[in-house]
């Protein structure tokens, strides 16, 4: 049976709740990114990287423009340990890149912790305890006073090993399993090991929030950092982070409400692979600051490209709707969307439009690497004539008159509900090609002839079935002529009602396509033709309609 009784909130409220928060807009200046892609992401993998995978990774990090990543915990094993040893002995650390280090609050772990960062350029010590109610009463059987203090001897002996071993070293302090910690008794936690350290604006120490495990909405954790922003000690020396994980699926949120309410320092990983749920995904954060206008520093220009590095890496297939980062997240195949999606490139090239502002893409694609014919709008039988024009014209010039263009629309989706399955760019046109340019089940055309009398006189060759047929006619211009040698041969009646033809390309010698539309008893027949001649693709055209014609007698 399904029995909600069994639960009850886990969180505690601060002592006393502010809301100074809400009334900030959005973050306008970006925090610290810390990645914890090669710690907290690794430990999540089925398979961990091993240390070519993990020195690739942390160079992708660099280049991405991350400035603090946390590498390593370096007691939990030798390939932790070879890790930063493997880094810092060989000079891979960028001067405006400090690694950081995690450990344990215990004796032998902080030890160890400090044989692998000896000569490190810059290092952040990462010294963390868990400090709930619920570890404390369940698992470690031990006292509020007790669980201080584990933290607090922590934080002397980090301090102490600092002063002794060789490297620059900062410190940072996290009480784990914060969501189900007494907010007031993590604060007397934080400011006891914070009164050890005794940091100061020159060189700062960190005290770190994780929701280890999310357990409220994103607004109570917003009122508690609001709270340890405004009631720790010595402030002006600590940089106050948050680590937000994804358990109620609300890690974005947090991590945003946590910076309004005061924090300076966001870790999280690429795409927000982690431990169960997942750590809050930092693409999606930078890029909601990028989506409003605000550098966020870091570059994802080609997040193509770093989601198919990070996902052979880490053997992890990003998901398909992963915000900015996924396959189909720029995708339309509904109709409508593409219709308005179509409309609105088009706005923005014809009125040269800066500022970006396209219905149902909150970003441009361009922007992440990816690009409009292959990404944007995407056919199946969902989708609408918007959308298959706009394949058309943006992958092989072709403009389609507006009537002809919902006819293609309806052949289009016709084939792919067939097949079951989206159709390519190619198939599109194949579509396009068998429908308008190449019907010819009844007649072909094989060339004509035009001479210059009262009327324009022209001699059609055609091939019917197995023989070849010459016909004569005239016009008051050449097309007319065409058409009215095929009305009296053929005994039919139509009229001529569109007729519209542009160029495939800049240069002269560019091909060009021509549309017709004939009516007869109120029904549109429509045909194209492309080539060099724009005369001869106009009467292709005709003849491809004609052809459609006749096949409705």
């Amino acid at each position: 049976m399904f029995n909600h009784q069994k639960y009850e909130k886990q969180y505690f409220l601060p002592p006393t709740i502010t809301y100074d928060w809400v009334e900030k807009e959005t973050i306008e200046k970006a925090p610290t990114w810390c990645s914890v892609d090669l710690r907290d992401g690794n430990q999540a993998l089925p398979i961990p990287m091993n240390l070519e995978e993990k020195l690739e990774m942390f160079q992708l990090l660099v280049d991405i423009g991350f400035k603090e990543i946390e590498v390593a915990f370096p007691a939990a094993s030798d390939t932790e340990f070879n890790l930063v040893r493997t880094l810092i002995d060989n000079n891979m650390i960028p001067d405006d890149v400090t690694i950081m280090v995690i450990t344990q609050a215990r004796e032998h772990i902080i030890r160890r912790t400090f044989e692998a960062v000896q000569g490190a350029p810059n290092a952040i010590i990462h010294l963390y305890n868990s400090t709930s109610e619920a570890q404390r009463r369940q698992v470690f059987k031990k006292t509020k006073d007790e669980i201080k203090q584990i933290a607090v001897d922590g934080a002397i002996l980090v301090k102490e090993l600092a002063e002794e071993t060789e490297g620059n070293f900062y410190f940072q302090y996290s009480p784990e399993s914060f969501p189900g910690t007494e907010v007031d008794y993590a604060l007397d936690i934080c400011n006891s090991v914070l009164d050890i350290w005794k940091p100061t604006p020159e060189h700062q120490a960190i005290i770190n929030i994780p929701t280890t495990v999310e357990n409220a909405m994103p607004h109570i954790f917003a009122s508690q950092i609001e709270y340890m922003h405004k009631n720790l000690s010595y402030r002006d020396g600590v940089r106050l982070s948050i680590h937000p994980h994804n358990d109620r699926g609300c890690g974005v949120s947090d991590a945003e409400f946590g910076v309004l309410a005061g924090a300076e320092r966001v870790e999280g990983t690429l795409f927000g692979i982690g431990e169960r749920t997942g750590n809050v995904d930092l693409i999606t954060l930078a890029m909601n600051m990028y989506s409003q206008g605000y550098d966020p520093k870091l570059n994802f220009n080609n997040l193509e490209a770093i989601r198919k590095q990070y996902e052979g890496l880490t053997r992890t297939a990003v998901y398909e709707r992963q915000p900015y980062s996924g396959d189909l997240v720029f995708t339309a195949f509904s109709g409508s969307h593409q219709d308005a999606i179509s409309k609105g490139m088009k706005y923005r090239k014809e009125n040269q439009v800066e500022k970006w502002d396209v219905s149902y893409i909150p970003v441009d694609p361009m922007d992440l690497g990816r690009n409009y014919q292959t990404d944007v709008i995407r056919i199946n039988s969902q989708s609408g004539k918007g959308g298959i024009g706009y394949i058309l014209e943006t992958n092989y010039g072709i403009k389609l008159p507006y009537k002809m263009n919902e006819e293609m629309g309806y052949a289009t989706k016709k084939v792919s509900d067939q097949t079951n399955r989206e159709l390519s760019s190619e198939e599109i046109y194949h579509v396009f090609k068998e429908q308008y340019l190449d019907y010819c089940p009844n007649f072909q055309l094989v060339d004509y002839r035009f001479e210059k009398g009262e009327q324009q006189e022209v001699t059609l060759t055609l091939q019917q079935a197995d023989q070849y047929i010459k016909l004569q006619g005239e016009g008051t211009g050449s097309l007319d002529a065409v058409s009215n040698t095929l009305k009296t041969s053929f005994q039919l009646d139509y009229e001529l009602e569109v007729y519209e033809q542009h160029s495939l390309g800049k240069d002269s010698l560019a091909e060009s396509c021509a549309q017709i539309g004939i009516s007869h008893n109120g029904q549109m027949y429509w045909g194209a033709g492309i080539d060099e001649d724009i005369m001869k693709a106009s009467v292709q055209a005709l003849v491809v309609a004609v052809n459609r014609l006749e096949d409705s007698k």
